[in-house]
């Protein structure tokens, strides 16, 4: 999956996050319409396997989750099983909830999701994670796109209050005053609004909705944890595929998706108004500027991210999202421990995150990689 490639933002104090090449996330469900990343030349892949110590990884490692990691997990399974003879790396991209449920039952060594665990769920994890916990490891970040199809307008601006209302079921035409007011001059035609949510548990559903939540909190009254679609009205489709598919198709649509299916089939996105002084478009430099000012949340050998969702600085696009990669602490299998350690040491070291913006996505802040890479040998 591929997006226009821009040279971005050197690190700041918190590492601000390397761009050179587009944020991409493919969705959080169980996704097939992905684009294949694009090679230039065949370096990057080889001399990136070549730099792998598999450190005695063997046999075959399970995991499960968000597909936002798909294409990138792709790649570094390939790297990974090009270096190290014998090894598999099988990861299932079934949703984060599915693959947080797979973890918490002991059925994979790791899962991905878009979203930190829920308290809940970490406690959950203990029973699984003899003597530790579950703790989430970020790998990689996006923007979630807010996709639509209207004849005759290109360059459509939303707020906050409005992306909730439309998703509420509030706001039903498009030439809407609310619309109007945020687009003059633009003809919005007097048609419904076909809008389109994920129907499978999703860890985008749940970003977006804590965007809504707090950048429209008068107008979003749901419980901005779920995974689960929480408004009524409107048209369910599984995966960012299916949605992304369902706006192409349906003229007058809206839905939201990471990025690169907006790119990878040729949607037009929403440009926000924060509240800046221009409204803020969809891009990996944009959403790098929001992800940049993330905070650590978690404690000890846990690196849940607290993401500034109202945000108005200029140029930072607000609705983002980090996937993670959930591990126990303590008491992982002894079976499948150095494969797991020795994996995510890869994804997460330098050569591993520069894989990355070959494939088209952005890199972890330099910060937050410098300390997933200390906490990755400490997994027992």
């Amino acid at each position: 999956m591929k997006l226009s490639r821009k040279n971005g933002l050197r690190a700041s104090a918190i590492g601000a996050l390397v761009v050179s090449g587009a944020l991409v996330l493919s969705a959080c469900g169980s996704d097939n319409n992905t684009a294949t990343p694009d090679k230039k030349d065949g370096g990057s892949t080889s001399a990136a396997a070549s730099n792998i110590a598999c450190e005695g990884a063997k046999g075959q490692l399970l995991a499960a989750g968000s597909s936002a990691q798909k294409n990138a997990m792709d790649l570094w399974v390939k790297n990974f099983q090009a270096a190290c003879s014998g090894v598999e790396i099988n990861y299932q991209a079934i949703g984060s909830g599915g693959g947080i449920t797979k973890f918490n039952q002991g059925q994979v060594a790791f899962a991905g999701s878009d979203s930190a665990l829920k308290e809940e769920e970490v406690t959950e994890s203990q029973k699984i994670c003899k003597g530790g916990k579950g703790v989430n490891l970020p790998m990689v970040g996006g923007p979630i796109a807010i996709g639509y199809k209207l004849e005759g307008v290109d360059n459509l601006v939303l707020d906050a209050a409005t992306i909730a209302k439309i998703f509420d079921n509030k706001i039903t035409k498009w030439n809407d005053e609310a619309i109007a007011k945020l687009n003059p001059g633009a003809k919005l035609p007097d048609s419904t609004i076909q809008a389109f949510h994920r129907s499978d548990e999703s860890g985008t559903t749940q970003n977006l909705g804590k965007y809504l939540s707090t950048a429209a909190a008068a107008d979003w009254k749901h419980d901005p944890k779920s995974k689960s679609w929480p408004a009524q009205g409107g048209q369910a489709a599984n995966g960012s595929s299916g949605v992304a598919t369902a706006v192409k198709d349906a003229e007058g649509s809206i839905g939201y998706f990471e990025l690169s299916y907006a790119t990878a089939n040729k949607i037009s996105t929403v440009s926000i108004n924060t509240g800046a002084a221009a409204p803020v478009a969809a891009s990996s430099e944009n959403a790098s500027k929001a992800i940049a000012a993330a905070k650590v949340k978690g404690t000890g050998s846990d690196l849940a991210l607290s993401l500034d969702y109202a945000t108005k600085a200029e140029g930072a696009y607000p609705i983002v999202l980090v996937t993670y990669e959930i591990a126990c602490d303590k008491g992982n299998k002894a079976e499948t421990l150095p494969t797991l350690k020795a994996f995510l040491n890869y994804t997460v070291s330098e050569e591993g995150q520069k894989v990355l913006a070959d494939a088209g996505y952005a890199p972890l802040p330099a910060e937050i990689a410098a300390k997933v890479r200390t906490i990755v040998p400490t997994l027992s």
